[in-house]
């Protein structure tokens, strides 16, 4: 492995930790990461946010690599609108839940679960930027394939650092359940505040009402 190489993955690794904090990803993880227990659940639902959010982006990428093709503007933007409407499903649902954190171990793995699937959608969606960054900096279907793990590593480790940041105020009003729930309900209002906004920029500004209508 040369050293250009070496500096490449290097690159997408620091590229990966800084992914993983963009603002629709912070928003949707942290309607998650307020329903868990203690610090180290709300750190492993970061983690398999990660880990769903790099298994598309290995999937899709490689194949479209491989392929040496890459998504119109349309789907690549239609893909980022289901994350619009993630953000407000989630949204939605953190306002009208009960709002008390999980007690059972069953309901950690649900919520580990439903992380996974979030960073999946993620990476659906932010398969198509993937694709041309790293067919514009690898030369190789291999290389390719260790440079989206690596950066998939980045990913991971910028979510855990995040989500255990985030898990800091949501654990200590665990016990003080009125305070819990404001803290929850005020992340629901963010996501589907953020996620409305979302959907109105990729469909008005960014002009995808008018490429499918």
């Amino acid at each position: 492995m040369d050293l250009n190489l070496v500096t490449i993955l290097g690159i997408g690794f620091v590229l990966g930790i800084k992914h993983s904090i963009e603002p629709d990803h912070v928003i949707a993880v942290s309607t998650m990461a307020s329903k868990t227990k203690k610090l180290w659940s709300t750190s492993l639902t970061g983690i398999f946010w990660g880990i769903g959010h790099t298994a598309t982006l290995f999937i899709v990428g490689l194949l479209l690599i491989g392929f040496k093709v890459a998504l119109s503007e349309k789907w690549a933007l239609t893909l980022e609108m289901l994350v619009g409407f993630m953000l407000v499903y989630l949204g939605i649902k953190a306002i009208l839940s009960r709002t008390t954190p999980i007690h059972e171990h069953r309901s950690e793995k649900q919520t580990y679960f439903k992380s996974a699937v979030i960073g999946f959608i993620h990476g659906l969606a932010g398969s198509s930027a993937m694709v041309l960054l790293t067919m514009n900096t690898i030369d190789t279907l291999w290389q390719g394939a260790v440079y989206i793990i690596i950066f998939g590593i980045g990913t991971c480790i910028g979510m855990m650092l995040f989500t255990s940041l985030l898990g800091i105020p949501f654990n200590a009003a665990k016990d003080r359940l009125l305070i819990h729930k404001n803290l929850v309900q005020l992340t629901g209002g963010i996501s589907t505040v953020f996620g409305i906004f979302y959907i109105y920029n990729l469909g008005f500004t960014e002009g995808l009402f008018a490429l499918w209508f």
